[in-house]
């Protein structure tokens, strides 16, 4: 190894200090770049996290989710729809159900959702949120509307609001609901669910992603592909319901017996509608089988979605076809006093 005193100080730098000069030049350019990047990958990915932890929080209660409405509120103080929100229904798409029903709904009552708990299914605490909502809005009227599955939570909370609290509902709408487990057209998968909740197995995230897709392409003719992957990747996000709810949502529909609830629904009535093209649902069966157990109630079952895409419970992607359905409804069943059949804000 040279000495100090040997070494020429106008010799510059060996090869060896110049690429090691290079390399540290180098590495600070990449160093402070490097740093950047990962600074903002690591806030995005606090945010999301932070995001994700306080939905999973405020999700792990049922909460009845309103949309409000100025001329229901001011014309009809004392009414309101509730819908509950049919299969992996996410609270923000049961709020643009609302929305796409609002010029109908609002003729009659104002506009509120179930939000399901994420921590799964339990009809107690759905009616407990429920009479919670009705006093502190002083609500005298009830009108129900069952998106899909949610016609048969529907039907049981309706007969429990009446014998637990004395509580009765106008109007259960029964849009494409199945009457039980027979009427789901796809049984494979439907069991399969249901016997892994039963064995106490939660369908962890990367299988639930495999599912969604692979039913949205068994069912592409009612899709396009855009369509298939906005709604996978929406089940897929925060937003979305939890997949315990999923689980303990098909395990209630498995179990389902309509006929308990005969006889407990008061003064109630009921209509169904639907779509004869309905590939998620039976409709002839299921329409039949409610209207043979709920004769005394069934009021209307012959109004229909036909040209709806989905042709399954989609009132948010058919808004104009559903509202006139639905106001045919409510001027046939509940007509408006002075003969007019509607009320409009100006």
């Amino acid at each position: 190894m040279p000495r100090v005193e040997d070494v020429d100080p106008n010799s510059g730098p060996s090869p060896d200090g110049v690429r090691l000069l290079r390399y540290a030049a180098e590495l600070k350019t990449f160093s402070r770049r490097s740093f950047f990047i990962g600074a903002g990958a690591s806030s995005v990915l606090a945010a999301d996290m932070l995001f994700t932890r306080r939905v999973q929080r405020e999700r792990q209660v049922n909460k009845i989710l309103t949309v409000n409405d100025d001329f229901a509120e001011k014309y009809f103080p004392n009414s309101s729809w509730i819908l509950f929100p049919g299969y992996k229904t996410s609270w923000e798409e049961a709020q643009w159900i609302l929305n796409s029903l609002r010029g109908a709904l609002r003729e009659r009552g104002q506009l509120a959702a179930v939000g399901y708990s994420n921590e799964g299914l339990d009809i107690d605490q759905v009616v407990i949120a429920i009479i919670e909502h009705v006093r502190a809005k002083q609500l005298t009227k009830l009108y129900f509307y069952g998106h899909s599955f949610g016609g048969m939570v529907a039907t049981q909370v309706a007969a429990r609001l009446l014998e637990l609290h004395g509580v009765e509902v106008e109007l259960i709408l029964l849009d494409s609901s199945p009457y039980s487990k027979y009427d789901v057209l796809d049984q494979s998968w439907f069991e399969g669910v249901v016997v892994l909740y039963e064995s106490g197995f939660r369908v962890p995230t990367v299988l639930r992603g495999g599912y969604e897709l692979g039913e949205r392409i068994v069912h592409k003719d009612e899709r396009t592909w855009r369509q298939i992957m906005d709604q996978t990747l929406e089940q897929l996000s925060p937003l979305a319901p939890s997949s315990i709810l999923i689980q303990s949502e098909s395990a209630y529909i498995y179990h389902y017996d309509a006929t308990r609830f005969v006889d407990k629904l008061g003064k109630a009535r009921m209509a169904f509608i639907g779509n004869p093209r309905d590939k998620t649902v039976n409709y002839e069966t299921a329409r039949r089988s409610w209207s043979r157990t709920y004769s005394r109630y069934m009021t209307s079952n012959e109004l229909l979605t036909e040209g709806a895409v989905p042709a399954h419970a989609s009132p948010q992607w058919n808004p104009s076809l559903y509202s006139r359905v639905v106001a045919d409804i409510e001027d046939q069943l509940f007509p408006l006093p002075g003969g007019g059949g509607r009320v409009t804000a100006f």
